[in-house]
Protein backbone atom coordinates (compact mmCIF):
# COMPACT_ATOMS: atom_id res chain seq x y z
CA UNK A 1 0.00 0.00 0.00
CA UNK A 2 1.06 3.61 -0.56
CA UNK A 3 2.72 5.62 2.21
CA UNK A 4 0.53 7.17 4.89
CA UNK A 5 -1.30 10.07 3.19
CA UNK A 6 -1.08 13.59 4.54
CA UNK A 7 -4.32 14.88 2.97
CA UNK A 8 -7.89 14.12 4.00
CA UNK A 9 -9.14 13.16 0.54
CA UNK A 10 -11.35 10.36 -0.83
CA UNK A 11 -9.53 7.33 -2.25
CA UNK A 12 -9.34 5.75 -5.68
CA UNK A 13 -8.31 2.10 -5.31
CA UNK A 14 -6.69 0.21 -8.21
CA UNK A 15 -6.11 -3.57 -8.06
CA UNK A 16 -4.30 -5.66 -10.69
CA UNK A 17 -1.83 -8.53 -10.48
CA UNK A 18 -0.01 -7.49 -13.67
CA UNK A 19 2.74 -5.03 -12.60
CA UNK A 20 2.81 -3.32 -16.01
CA UNK A 21 -0.96 -2.77 -16.12
CA UNK A 22 -1.02 -1.69 -12.45
CA UNK A 23 1.75 0.86 -13.01
CA UNK A 24 0.04 2.25 -16.13
CA UNK A 25 -3.34 2.50 -14.40
CA UNK A 26 -1.88 4.19 -11.34
CA UNK A 27 0.08 6.63 -13.54
CA UNK A 28 -2.92 7.56 -15.71
CA UNK A 29 -5.36 7.90 -12.81
CA UNK A 30 -2.95 9.88 -10.64
CA UNK A 31 -2.12 12.26 -13.51
CA UNK A 32 -5.77 13.24 -13.87
CA UNK A 33 -7.15 12.96 -10.34
CA UNK A 34 -4.16 13.17 -7.99
CA UNK A 35 -5.00 16.69 -6.82
CA UNK A 36 -8.47 15.73 -5.57
CA UNK A 37 -8.08 12.07 -4.58
CA UNK A 38 -5.58 9.74 -2.95
CA UNK A 39 -4.68 7.07 -5.53
CA UNK A 40 -3.60 3.75 -3.96
CA UNK A 41 -2.92 0.33 -5.48
CA UNK A 42 -2.85 -3.36 -4.57
CA UNK A 43 -1.27 -6.30 -6.44
CA UNK A 44 -3.88 -9.02 -5.84
CA UNK A 45 -7.50 -9.53 -4.94
CA UNK A 46 -6.62 -10.58 -1.40
CA UNK A 47 -4.36 -7.55 -0.93
CA UNK A 48 -7.09 -5.35 -2.36
CA UNK A 49 -9.64 -6.72 0.11
CA UNK A 50 -7.24 -6.06 3.00
CA UNK A 51 -6.69 -2.51 1.71
CA UNK A 52 -10.42 -1.80 1.54
CA UNK A 53 -10.94 -3.00 5.11
CA UNK A 54 -7.98 -0.96 6.35
CA UNK A 55 -9.31 2.21 4.71
CA UNK A 56 -12.67 1.63 6.38
CA UNK A 57 -11.02 1.23 9.78
CA UNK A 58 -9.22 4.54 9.22
CA UNK A 59 -12.53 6.26 8.48
CA UNK A 60 -11.49 7.04 4.90
CA UNK A 61 -13.92 7.47 2.00
CA UNK A 62 -13.50 5.38 -1.15
CA UNK A 63 -14.96 6.90 -4.31
CA UNK A 64 -13.81 4.31 -6.88
CA UNK A 65 -12.72 0.66 -7.01
CA UNK A 66 -11.00 -0.20 -10.30
CA UNK A 67 -10.10 -3.90 -10.26
CA UNK A 68 -8.91 -6.55 -12.68
CA UNK A 69 -11.09 -9.62 -13.14
CA UNK A 70 -8.53 -12.32 -13.83
CA UNK A 71 -6.34 -12.50 -10.73
CA UNK A 72 -5.03 -15.56 -8.88
CA UNK A 73 -6.85 -16.24 -5.66
CA UNK A 74 -9.64 -13.68 -5.43
CA UNK A 75 -11.16 -12.54 -8.74
CA UNK A 76 -12.31 -9.02 -9.41
CA UNK A 77 -16.00 -9.90 -8.95
CA UNK A 78 -15.22 -11.65 -5.67
CA UNK A 79 -13.32 -8.59 -4.44
CA UNK A 80 -16.15 -6.24 -5.41
CA UNK A 81 -18.67 -8.51 -3.70
CA UNK A 82 -16.67 -8.23 -0.47
CA UNK A 83 -16.24 -4.47 -0.85
CA UNK A 84 -19.94 -3.77 -1.52
CA UNK A 85 -21.17 -3.77 2.10
CA UNK A 86 -18.09 -1.83 3.23
CA UNK A 87 -18.28 0.94 0.61
CA UNK A 88 -21.73 0.59 -1.02
CA UNK A 89 -21.57 4.04 -2.67
CA UNK A 90 -18.14 3.52 -4.29
CA UNK A 91 -18.16 3.37 -8.07
CA UNK A 92 -17.16 -0.10 -9.24
CA UNK A 93 -15.11 -0.61 -12.42
CA UNK A 94 -13.85 -3.92 -13.82
CA UNK A 95 -10.79 -4.33 -16.04
CA UNK A 96 -11.33 -7.16 -18.52
CA UNK A 97 -9.91 -8.76 -21.62
CA UNK A 98 -12.00 -8.66 -24.79
CA UNK A 99 -13.06 -12.28 -24.18
CA UNK A 100 -14.38 -11.42 -20.69
CA UNK A 101 -17.32 -9.21 -21.65
CA UNK A 102 -19.79 -11.91 -20.54
CA UNK A 103 -18.16 -11.80 -17.10
CA UNK A 104 -18.66 -8.04 -17.03
CA UNK A 105 -22.39 -8.48 -17.66
CA UNK A 106 -22.44 -11.02 -14.82
CA UNK A 107 -20.80 -8.39 -12.59
CA UNK A 108 -23.49 -5.84 -13.48
CA UNK A 109 -26.15 -8.26 -12.29
CA UNK A 110 -24.34 -9.62 -9.23
CA UNK A 111 -22.41 -6.70 -7.73
CA UNK A 112 -23.91 -3.61 -9.36
CA UNK A 113 -20.92 -2.91 -11.59
CA UNK A 114 -20.94 0.65 -12.94
CA UNK A 115 -18.55 0.21 -15.87
CA UNK A 116 -16.01 -2.13 -17.41
CA UNK A 117 -12.94 -1.37 -19.50
CA UNK A 118 -11.53 -3.73 -22.10
CA UNK A 119 -7.75 -3.49 -21.82
CA UNK A 120 -5.87 -1.57 -23.11
CA UNK A 121 -7.70 1.75 -22.64
CA UNK A 122 -5.21 4.07 -24.34
CA UNK A 123 -5.34 6.89 -25.11
CA UNK A 124 -6.76 7.68 -21.64
CA UNK A 125 -8.02 11.09 -22.80
CA UNK A 126 -10.51 9.31 -25.06
CA UNK A 127 -11.18 5.95 -23.44
CA UNK A 128 -10.55 6.33 -19.70
CA UNK A 129 -10.98 9.86 -18.39
CA UNK A 130 -14.46 10.65 -19.81
CA UNK A 131 -15.90 7.58 -18.07
CA UNK A 132 -14.10 8.16 -14.76
CA UNK A 133 -15.06 11.85 -14.83
CA UNK A 134 -18.73 10.92 -15.01
CA UNK A 135 -18.49 8.17 -12.39
CA UNK A 136 -16.73 10.44 -9.92
CA UNK A 137 -19.17 13.27 -10.59
CA UNK A 138 -22.04 10.89 -9.80
CA UNK A 139 -20.30 9.75 -6.62
CA UNK A 140 -19.78 13.33 -5.45
CA UNK A 141 -23.43 14.17 -6.19
CA UNK A 142 -24.54 11.43 -3.77
CA UNK A 143 -22.31 12.53 -0.89
CA UNK A 144 -23.88 14.34 2.04
CA UNK A 145 -22.47 17.82 2.51
CA UNK A 146 -21.24 18.91 5.94
CA UNK A 147 -24.09 19.26 8.47
CA UNK A 148 -23.63 23.03 8.57
CA UNK A 149 -24.55 23.17 4.85
CA UNK A 150 -27.71 21.06 5.14
CA UNK A 151 -31.28 22.32 5.36
CA UNK A 152 -33.04 21.08 8.50
CA UNK A 153 -36.76 20.32 8.62
CA UNK A 154 -38.50 20.53 12.00
CA UNK A 155 -41.72 18.55 11.93
CA UNK A 156 -43.70 15.72 13.41
CA UNK A 157 -43.26 12.43 11.57
CA UNK A 158 -46.90 12.14 10.57
CA UNK A 159 -47.38 15.76 9.49
CA UNK A 160 -48.85 15.89 5.97
CA UNK A 161 -47.43 19.39 5.44
CA UNK A 162 -44.03 18.16 6.64
CA UNK A 163 -44.17 15.32 4.12
CA UNK A 164 -44.82 17.82 1.31
CA UNK A 165 -41.79 19.90 2.34
CA UNK A 166 -39.56 16.83 2.43
CA UNK A 167 -40.89 15.64 -0.93
CA UNK A 168 -40.10 19.01 -2.50
CA UNK A 169 -36.56 19.06 -1.09
CA UNK A 170 -35.86 15.45 -2.06
CA UNK A 171 -37.40 15.86 -5.53
CA UNK A 172 -35.19 18.87 -6.21
CA UNK A 173 -32.09 17.14 -4.80
CA UNK A 174 -31.66 19.56 -1.89
CA UNK A 175 -29.72 17.89 0.98
CA UNK A 176 -31.76 18.03 4.19
CA UNK A 177 -32.09 16.47 7.63
CA UNK A 178 -35.44 15.60 9.12
CA UNK A 179 -35.63 16.43 12.84
CA UNK A 180 -38.63 14.63 14.34
CA UNK A 181 -40.14 16.60 17.21
CA UNK A 182 -41.70 13.42 18.58
CA UNK A 183 -38.45 11.46 18.88
CA UNK A 184 -35.41 13.70 18.35
CA UNK A 185 -33.98 15.69 21.27
CA UNK A 186 -32.01 17.87 18.82
CA UNK A 187 -35.32 18.95 17.25
CA UNK A 188 -36.68 20.17 20.57
CA UNK A 189 -33.49 22.01 21.51
CA UNK A 190 -33.38 23.70 18.09
CA UNK A 191 -37.00 24.78 18.40
CA UNK A 192 -36.24 26.28 21.81
CA UNK A 193 -33.47 28.41 20.27
CA UNK A 194 -35.93 30.64 18.40
CA UNK A 195 -37.17 33.84 20.02
CA UNK A 196 -40.58 33.17 18.56
CA UNK A 197 -41.65 29.60 17.86
CA UNK A 198 -42.22 29.18 14.09
CA UNK A 199 -45.21 27.50 12.53
CA UNK A 200 -44.65 23.83 11.77
CA UNK A 201 -43.25 22.35 9.68
CA UNK A 202 -40.33 24.76 9.95
CA UNK A 203 -37.36 24.81 7.60
CA UNK A 204 -34.04 26.05 9.00
CA UNK A 205 -31.48 27.12 6.40
CA UNK A 206 -27.69 27.02 6.72
CA UNK A 207 -27.58 30.80 7.19
CA UNK A 208 -29.75 30.47 10.31
CA UNK A 209 -32.96 31.85 8.86
CA UNK A 210 -36.17 29.91 9.38
CA UNK A 211 -39.40 29.62 7.41
CA UNK A 212 -42.57 28.38 9.07
CA UNK A 213 -44.90 26.23 6.96
CA UNK A 214 -43.38 27.40 3.65
CA UNK A 215 -44.94 26.88 0.24
CA UNK A 216 -42.99 25.22 -2.57
CA UNK A 217 -42.62 28.62 -4.24
CA UNK A 218 -41.20 30.19 -1.06
CA UNK A 219 -38.74 27.32 -0.67
CA UNK A 220 -37.67 27.59 -4.30
CA UNK A 221 -37.01 31.33 -3.99
CA UNK A 222 -35.05 30.96 -0.75
CA UNK A 223 -32.95 28.11 -2.20
CA UNK A 224 -32.01 30.18 -5.22
CA UNK A 225 -34.08 28.37 -7.83
CA UNK A 226 -35.28 30.47 -10.75
CA UNK A 227 -38.99 31.30 -10.43
CA UNK A 228 -39.33 34.07 -13.03
CA UNK A 229 -38.04 34.24 -16.59
CA UNK A 230 -35.41 36.79 -17.51
CA UNK A 231 -36.55 39.61 -19.76
CA UNK A 232 -40.02 40.70 -20.82
CA UNK A 233 -39.96 39.31 -24.34
CA UNK A 234 -41.62 36.80 -26.59
CA UNK A 235 -39.81 33.47 -26.19
CA UNK A 236 -39.44 31.04 -29.07
CA UNK A 237 -40.64 28.08 -27.00
CA UNK A 238 -42.21 27.57 -23.57
CA UNK A 239 -42.28 23.96 -22.35
CA UNK A 240 -44.73 23.11 -19.57
CA UNK A 241 -43.55 20.13 -17.52
CA UNK A 242 -39.99 18.97 -16.78
CA UNK A 243 -40.33 15.21 -17.02
CA UNK A 244 -38.27 13.19 -19.53
CA UNK A 245 -40.19 14.55 -22.54
CA UNK A 246 -39.91 18.18 -21.42
CA UNK A 247 -36.23 17.88 -20.52
CA UNK A 248 -35.40 16.28 -23.87
CA UNK A 249 -37.28 19.02 -25.72
CA UNK A 250 -35.47 21.68 -23.69
CA UNK A 251 -32.06 20.20 -24.52
CA UNK A 252 -32.81 19.97 -28.24
CA UNK A 253 -34.63 23.31 -28.44
CA UNK A 254 -31.93 25.30 -26.65
CA UNK A 255 -29.06 23.52 -28.38
CA UNK A 256 -30.67 24.39 -31.74
CA UNK A 257 -30.79 28.09 -30.91
CA UNK A 258 -34.34 28.56 -29.64
CA UNK A 259 -34.97 30.91 -26.71
CA UNK A 260 -36.47 28.20 -24.48
CA UNK A 261 -38.19 28.37 -21.08
CA UNK A 262 -39.00 25.17 -19.15
CA UNK A 263 -41.70 25.47 -16.47
CA UNK A 264 -42.03 22.86 -13.70
CA UNK A 265 -44.69 23.03 -10.99
CA UNK A 266 -42.87 20.85 -8.44
CA UNK A 267 -39.64 18.94 -9.13
CA UNK A 268 -37.60 18.31 -12.27
CA UNK A 269 -37.81 14.71 -13.48
CA UNK A 270 -41.53 14.09 -13.17
CA UNK A 271 -42.68 10.64 -12.14
CA UNK A 272 -39.60 9.07 -13.74
CA UNK A 273 -37.46 11.20 -11.44
CA UNK A 274 -38.79 9.30 -8.42
CA UNK A 275 -37.83 5.84 -9.75
CA UNK A 276 -35.23 4.18 -7.56
CA UNK A 277 -33.67 2.31 -10.48
CA UNK A 278 -34.39 2.29 -14.23
CA UNK A 279 -32.67 -0.79 -15.61
CA UNK A 280 -34.02 -0.95 -19.17
CA UNK A 281 -33.06 2.56 -20.36
CA UNK A 282 -30.79 2.36 -23.39
CA UNK A 283 -27.12 3.00 -22.73
CA UNK A 284 -27.11 2.29 -18.98
CA UNK A 285 -26.45 -1.46 -18.58
CA UNK A 286 -25.95 -1.03 -14.83
CA UNK A 287 -29.20 0.94 -14.57
CA UNK A 288 -29.69 4.54 -13.49
CA UNK A 289 -31.87 6.10 -10.82
CA UNK A 290 -34.59 8.51 -11.86
CA UNK A 291 -32.95 11.20 -9.74
CA UNK A 292 -29.60 10.73 -11.45
CA UNK A 293 -31.15 10.75 -14.92
CA UNK A 294 -33.09 13.93 -14.12
CA UNK A 295 -29.96 15.62 -12.75
CA UNK A 296 -27.93 14.83 -15.86
CA UNK A 297 -30.75 16.00 -18.16
CA UNK A 298 -31.20 19.22 -16.19
CA UNK A 299 -27.47 19.92 -16.38
CA UNK A 300 -27.63 19.44 -20.15
CA UNK A 301 -30.56 21.82 -20.50
CA UNK A 302 -28.82 24.47 -18.38
CA UNK A 303 -25.61 23.98 -20.37
CA UNK A 304 -27.49 25.14 -23.48
CA UNK A 305 -28.99 28.15 -21.62
CA UNK A 306 -32.52 26.88 -21.09
CA UNK A 307 -34.32 28.99 -18.49
CA UNK A 308 -35.70 26.48 -15.97
CA UNK A 309 -38.44 27.75 -13.63
CA UNK A 310 -39.09 25.60 -10.55
CA UNK A 311 -42.23 25.57 -8.36
CA UNK A 312 -44.06 27.56 -11.03
CA UNK A 313 -47.42 26.21 -12.20
CA UNK A 314 -49.11 26.94 -15.51
CA UNK A 315 -52.82 27.47 -14.99
CA UNK A 316 -54.01 28.26 -18.52
CA UNK A 317 -52.97 29.15 -22.05
CA UNK A 318 -54.39 32.35 -23.52
CA UNK A 319 -54.33 32.90 -27.28
CA UNK A 320 -53.39 36.30 -28.65
CA UNK A 321 -52.55 35.57 -32.29
CA UNK A 322 -49.88 34.77 -33.16
CA UNK A 323 -48.66 34.65 -29.54
CA UNK A 324 -49.46 31.85 -27.08
CA UNK A 325 -49.53 33.23 -23.52
CA UNK A 326 -48.83 30.75 -20.71
CA UNK A 327 -50.68 32.06 -17.64
CA UNK A 328 -48.88 31.30 -14.36
CA UNK A 329 -50.35 30.95 -10.87
CA UNK A 330 -48.73 34.20 -9.68
CA UNK A 331 -50.74 36.16 -12.26
CA UNK A 332 -47.87 36.70 -14.69
CA UNK A 333 -47.69 35.36 -18.24
CA UNK A 334 -44.96 33.88 -20.41
CA UNK A 335 -45.33 35.00 -24.02
CA UNK A 336 -44.26 32.43 -26.58
CA UNK A 337 -44.27 31.78 -30.30
CA UNK A 338 -44.80 28.08 -29.60
CA UNK A 339 -45.77 25.98 -26.56
CA UNK A 340 -45.05 22.32 -25.82
CA UNK A 341 -47.16 20.58 -23.15
CA UNK A 342 -45.29 17.74 -21.40
CA UNK A 343 -47.14 17.70 -18.08
CA UNK A 344 -47.44 13.91 -17.95
CA UNK A 345 -49.76 12.22 -15.51
CA UNK A 346 -51.20 12.98 -12.09
CA UNK A 347 -51.57 10.14 -9.60
CA UNK A 348 -54.97 8.52 -9.34
CA UNK A 349 -56.41 8.82 -5.84
CA UNK A 350 -57.98 5.83 -4.08
CA UNK A 351 -61.59 6.40 -3.03
CA UNK A 352 -61.71 4.02 -0.08
CA UNK A 353 -62.21 4.64 3.67
CA UNK A 354 -59.20 6.16 5.39
CA UNK A 355 -57.11 6.95 2.31
CA UNK A 356 -57.84 10.67 2.07
CA UNK A 357 -57.63 11.20 5.83
CA UNK A 358 -54.23 9.47 6.11
CA UNK A 359 -52.69 10.93 2.95
CA UNK A 360 -49.05 11.78 3.74
CA UNK A 361 -49.51 10.32 7.23
CA UNK A 362 -48.55 6.79 6.25
CA UNK A 363 -50.43 6.67 2.93
CA UNK A 364 -48.30 7.92 0.01
CA UNK A 365 -48.91 8.16 -3.72
CA UNK A 366 -45.86 7.34 -5.77
CA UNK A 367 -42.36 6.53 -4.65
CA UNK A 368 -42.23 9.06 -1.79
CA UNK A 369 -38.46 8.64 -1.73
CA UNK A 370 -38.23 11.22 1.03
CA UNK A 371 -40.17 8.87 3.31
CA UNK A 372 -38.43 5.55 2.65
CA UNK A 373 -35.70 5.99 5.26
CA UNK A 374 -38.37 6.61 7.92
CA UNK A 375 -39.51 3.01 7.65
CA UNK A 376 -36.37 1.23 8.82
CA UNK A 377 -37.29 -2.07 10.49
CA UNK A 378 -41.02 -1.44 10.05
CA UNK A 379 -43.70 -3.29 8.08
CA UNK A 380 -44.97 -1.61 4.92
CA UNK A 381 -47.09 -2.37 1.86
CA UNK A 382 -47.00 -1.44 -1.82
CA UNK A 383 -50.24 -1.28 -3.82
CA UNK A 384 -49.79 -1.91 -7.54
CA UNK A 385 -48.27 -4.41 -9.94
CA UNK A 386 -46.41 -2.46 -12.64
CA UNK A 387 -42.72 -1.56 -12.87
CA UNK A 388 -42.91 1.52 -10.64
CA UNK A 389 -44.47 -0.56 -7.87
CA UNK A 390 -41.78 -3.23 -8.24
CA UNK A 391 -38.97 -0.68 -8.07
CA UNK A 392 -40.49 0.87 -4.94
CA UNK A 393 -40.89 -2.53 -3.28
CA UNK A 394 -37.23 -3.36 -3.89
CA UNK A 395 -36.11 0.01 -2.54
CA UNK A 396 -38.28 -0.36 0.56
CA UNK A 397 -37.05 -3.91 1.13
CA UNK A 398 -33.56 -2.57 1.77
CA UNK A 399 -34.74 -0.74 4.91
CA UNK A 400 -38.11 -2.16 5.97
CA UNK A 401 -38.57 -5.36 7.96
CA UNK A 402 -41.19 -6.62 5.53
CA UNK A 403 -42.88 -5.45 2.32
CA UNK A 404 -46.24 -6.73 1.15
CA UNK A 405 -47.04 -6.20 -2.53
CA UNK A 406 -50.80 -6.07 -3.14
CA UNK A 407 -51.58 -6.83 -6.78
CA UNK A 408 -54.98 -7.07 -8.48
CA UNK A 409 -53.67 -9.42 -11.19
CA UNK A 410 -53.12 -13.13 -10.63
CA UNK A 411 -49.33 -12.67 -10.72
CA UNK A 412 -46.66 -10.01 -11.19
CA UNK A 413 -45.86 -10.94 -14.78
CA UNK A 414 -49.11 -9.39 -16.04
CA UNK A 415 -47.73 -5.83 -16.01
CA UNK A 416 -44.15 -6.03 -14.73
CA UNK A 417 -40.89 -6.53 -16.61
CA UNK A 418 -39.34 -9.97 -16.18
CA UNK A 419 -36.10 -8.67 -14.65
CA UNK A 420 -38.07 -6.98 -11.84
CA UNK A 421 -40.20 -10.07 -11.23
CA UNK A 422 -37.02 -12.13 -10.82
CA UNK A 423 -35.51 -9.63 -8.38
CA UNK A 424 -38.69 -9.48 -6.28
CA UNK A 425 -38.98 -13.27 -6.13
CA UNK A 426 -35.37 -13.44 -4.95
CA UNK A 427 -35.92 -10.88 -2.14
CA UNK A 428 -36.89 -12.75 1.04
CA UNK A 429 -38.68 -9.91 2.86
CA UNK A 430 -41.08 -9.14 -0.02
CA UNK A 431 -44.39 -11.05 0.00
CA UNK A 432 -46.68 -10.82 -3.02
CA UNK A 433 -50.43 -10.91 -2.34
CA UNK A 434 -51.87 -11.59 -5.80
CA UNK A 435 -55.53 -11.20 -6.83
CA UNK A 436 -56.01 -8.85 -3.87
CA UNK A 437 -57.18 -5.29 -3.22
CA UNK A 438 -57.11 -2.90 -0.27
CA UNK A 439 -60.53 -2.09 1.14
CA UNK A 440 -59.60 0.29 3.96
CA UNK A 441 -56.71 2.19 5.53
CA UNK A 442 -56.86 2.22 9.33
CA UNK A 443 -55.47 4.59 11.93
CA UNK A 444 -56.28 7.80 13.77
CA UNK A 445 -53.32 10.19 13.47
CA UNK A 446 -51.34 7.89 11.17
CA UNK A 447 -51.64 4.58 9.34
CA UNK A 448 -51.62 1.50 11.55
CA UNK A 449 -53.02 -1.15 9.22
CA UNK A 450 -54.86 -2.05 6.02
CA UNK A 451 -57.72 -4.40 5.28
CA UNK A 452 -56.98 -6.62 2.26
CA UNK A 453 -59.59 -8.53 0.30
CA UNK A 454 -58.52 -11.73 -1.45
CA UNK A 455 -60.74 -11.80 -4.53
CA UNK A 456 -60.07 -15.48 -5.17
CA UNK A 457 -61.17 -16.73 -1.73
CA UNK A 458 -63.35 -13.82 -0.58
CA UNK A 459 -61.33 -13.61 2.65
CA UNK A 460 -60.67 -10.24 4.31
CA UNK A 461 -57.46 -9.94 6.34
CA UNK A 462 -56.06 -7.03 8.37
CA UNK A 463 -52.31 -6.44 7.99
CA UNK A 464 -50.48 -4.24 10.48
CA UNK A 465 -48.39 -1.77 8.43
CA UNK A 466 -47.25 1.79 9.09
CA UNK A 467 -46.65 2.73 5.45
CA UNK A 468 -48.66 2.18 2.26
CA UNK A 469 -47.14 3.27 -1.08
CA UNK A 470 -49.64 3.43 -3.94
CA UNK A 471 -48.92 2.84 -7.66
CA UNK A 472 -52.28 2.17 -9.27
CA UNK A 473 -51.98 4.34 -12.33
CA UNK A 474 -52.51 7.97 -13.12
CA UNK A 475 -54.66 10.40 -15.07
CA UNK A 476 -53.38 12.99 -17.58
CA UNK A 477 -52.49 16.39 -16.13
CA UNK A 478 -54.41 18.41 -18.71
CA UNK A 479 -57.18 20.26 -16.86
CA UNK A 480 -55.43 23.60 -17.36
CA UNK A 481 -55.87 23.37 -21.17
CA UNK A 482 -59.43 22.02 -21.17
CA UNK A 483 -61.43 24.17 -23.59
CA UNK A 484 -58.27 25.38 -25.32
CA UNK A 485 -57.12 22.21 -27.09
CA UNK A 486 -59.11 19.09 -27.85
CA UNK A 487 -58.98 16.22 -25.32
CA UNK A 488 -60.38 12.72 -25.48
CA UNK A 489 -62.93 11.48 -22.93
CA UNK A 490 -60.16 10.42 -20.54
CA UNK A 491 -58.48 13.83 -20.68
CA UNK A 492 -55.55 12.95 -22.94
CA UNK A 493 -54.54 15.61 -25.47
CA UNK A 494 -55.30 14.80 -29.11
CA UNK A 495 -52.51 15.53 -31.58
CA UNK A 496 -51.65 15.08 -35.25
CA UNK A 497 -53.49 12.22 -36.98
CA UNK A 498 -55.78 11.69 -33.96
CA UNK A 499 -57.42 15.03 -34.82
CA UNK A 500 -58.35 13.91 -38.33
CA UNK A 501 -61.89 12.59 -38.90
CA UNK A 502 -62.98 11.48 -42.37
CA UNK A 503 -59.80 13.00 -43.74
CA UNK A 504 -60.49 16.42 -42.24
CA UNK A 505 -59.12 18.31 -39.22
CA UNK A 506 -61.57 19.57 -36.57
CA UNK A 507 -63.85 22.49 -37.56
CA UNK A 508 -61.91 24.85 -35.28
CA UNK A 509 -58.64 24.22 -37.16
CA UNK A 510 -57.84 27.53 -38.91
CA UNK A 511 -55.14 26.53 -41.42
CA UNK A 512 -55.21 24.88 -44.83
CA UNK A 513 -52.54 22.35 -43.83
CA UNK A 514 -53.30 19.48 -41.46
CA UNK A 515 -51.90 19.50 -37.90
CA UNK A 516 -48.30 18.38 -37.66
CA UNK A 517 -47.46 15.22 -35.77
CA UNK A 518 -47.58 16.10 -32.02
CA UNK A 519 -49.43 19.36 -32.77
CA UNK A 520 -52.71 19.91 -30.94
CA UNK A 521 -55.95 21.38 -32.30
CA UNK A 522 -54.41 24.85 -31.86
CA UNK A 523 -51.54 25.65 -34.26
CA UNK A 524 -48.31 26.25 -32.39
CA UNK A 525 -49.33 24.30 -29.28
CA UNK A 526 -47.77 20.83 -29.19
CA UNK A 527 -47.92 17.91 -26.74
CA UNK A 528 -45.53 15.03 -26.02
CA UNK A 529 -45.12 12.33 -23.41
CA UNK A 530 -47.76 10.68 -21.28
CA UNK A 531 -50.24 13.57 -21.46
CA UNK A 532 -50.79 12.84 -25.16
CA UNK A 533 -53.26 10.23 -26.43
CA UNK A 534 -51.49 7.14 -27.74
CA UNK A 535 -48.15 7.73 -26.04
CA UNK A 536 -46.02 4.73 -25.10
CA UNK A 537 -45.42 4.94 -21.36
CA UNK A 538 -41.69 4.35 -21.25
CA UNK A 539 -38.96 6.80 -20.29
CA UNK A 540 -37.17 6.22 -23.60
CA UNK A 541 -40.39 6.85 -25.55
CA UNK A 542 -40.98 10.12 -23.67
CA UNK A 543 -37.41 11.27 -24.36
CA UNK A 544 -37.82 10.37 -28.04
CA UNK A 545 -41.14 12.21 -28.33
CA UNK A 546 -39.72 15.29 -26.63
CA UNK A 547 -36.77 15.34 -29.02
CA UNK A 548 -38.96 14.63 -32.07
CA UNK A 549 -41.32 17.48 -31.22
CA UNK A 550 -38.61 19.98 -32.14
CA UNK A 551 -38.78 18.91 -35.79
CA UNK A 552 -42.42 20.01 -35.96
CA UNK A 553 -41.94 23.07 -33.76
CA UNK A 554 -39.23 24.30 -36.15
CA UNK A 555 -41.60 23.68 -39.07
CA UNK A 556 -44.28 25.73 -37.37
CA UNK A 557 -41.95 28.58 -36.35
CA UNK A 558 -40.73 28.90 -39.93
CA UNK A 559 -44.27 29.86 -40.99
CA UNK A 560 -45.09 32.54 -38.37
Amino acid sequence: MAAEPTRDLPYLVIVDDDPTVLAAARRDVRARYGKDYEVVAARSGDEGADLVRELKRRGAEVALLMVDQRMPGKTGIELLREANPIYPAARKVLLTAFSDTAVAIQAINEVGLHHYFVKPWHPPEDRLYPVLDELLEDWRAEQSPPSRDVVRVLSHRWSAAGAEVKEFLAGNRVPYRMLDLDRDSEAKSLLAAFDEEPSLPAVVFPDGTVMGRPTARELAEKLGFKVTASGDRVHDLVIIGAGPAGLAAAVYGSSEGLDTVLVERFAVGGQAGTSSRIENYLGFPAGISGTELARKALDQALKFNTQVLTAVEAQAIRLEEPIRNVCLEDGTELRARAVLITTGMTVKMVDRPGFERLHNAGVYYGAAGSEVSSYRDEDVAVLGGANSAGQAALKLSSVARSVKMIVRADDLSAKMSAYLVDQIEATPNIEVLAACEVLEAEGDEHLTGIVVHDRATGEKVRHAVTGLFIFIGAIPHSDFVKGVVELNDAGFILTGPDLITDGKPPPSWPLKRSPYMLETSVPGIFAAGDVRQGSIRRVAAAVGAGAASLTFIHEYLSTV
